[in-house]
């Protein structure tokens, strides 16, 4: 699931627990959990509704049910929603003071990635990542001859590894991706 800024604001102030969606059939489970700006959001419950109340258009962030946007088709979900802690991945991009077994996992991760994808990929895109702050994503995947969801599907494998942090426009290496391209093992 995806949100938007005012949903992600509203999640993190506890002003939003509910979201809405239009699917076929649920695409979150409850007990599934999510990344988001907002920490990790936690899906308490999937209902299907008919319409929606004013008091749950208000705990989805909107004034009122007659504001609230109606976009897609297929049924209509209401997703119970809370934040159940903060993004693990913060924590991990801030740790810049890396051992030799944390250069060795994070080595051994990339290659993993490069093999995968039967071309060295990894080093030059966290190269490109630190030459190229903030710039917009489909830039530097039209520099690497790639797709712009591809690009930005292998930009959030670095992200797991605490490797790289988007950014309101572009990424930038995170000091644990600073501390591991300067140490030379790419």
């Amino acid at each position: 699931m995806l949100f938007d800024r005012a949903a992600i604001e509203g999640l993190a102030a506890g002003r939003v627990t509910v979201a809405f969606r239009r699917w076929d059939a649920p695409r979150v489970r409850p007990g599934s959990r999510m990344r988001t700006a907002a920490g990790v959001v936690e899906v308490t419950s999937v209902d299907e509704v008919a319409t929606v109340t004013d008091e749950d258009a208000r705990a989805a962030g909107y004034e009122s049910a007659a504001k609230m946007p109606d976009r897609g088709s297929g049924r209509l979900y209401r997703i119970g929603l809370r934040v159940a802690g903060p993004d693990p991945r913060i924590a991990l991009r801030e740790t810049a003071d890396l051992t030799d077994d944390d250069r060795a996992e994070i080595g051994a991760a990339l290659w993993r990635m490069d093999r995968v994808a039967e071309v060295p990929w990894t080093g030059a895109f966290l190269r490109l990542i630190a030459d190229n702050e903030a710039v917009r994503a489909v830039e530097l995947a039209e520099r690497v001859g790639l797709a712009r969801d591809v690009f930005k599907r292998r930009v959030r494998r670095l992200k797991e590894l605490g490797l790289t942090e988007s950014l309101e426009v572009g990424y930038r290496l995170s000091p644990r991706g600073r501390a591991f391209l300067e140490g030379g093992d790419v």
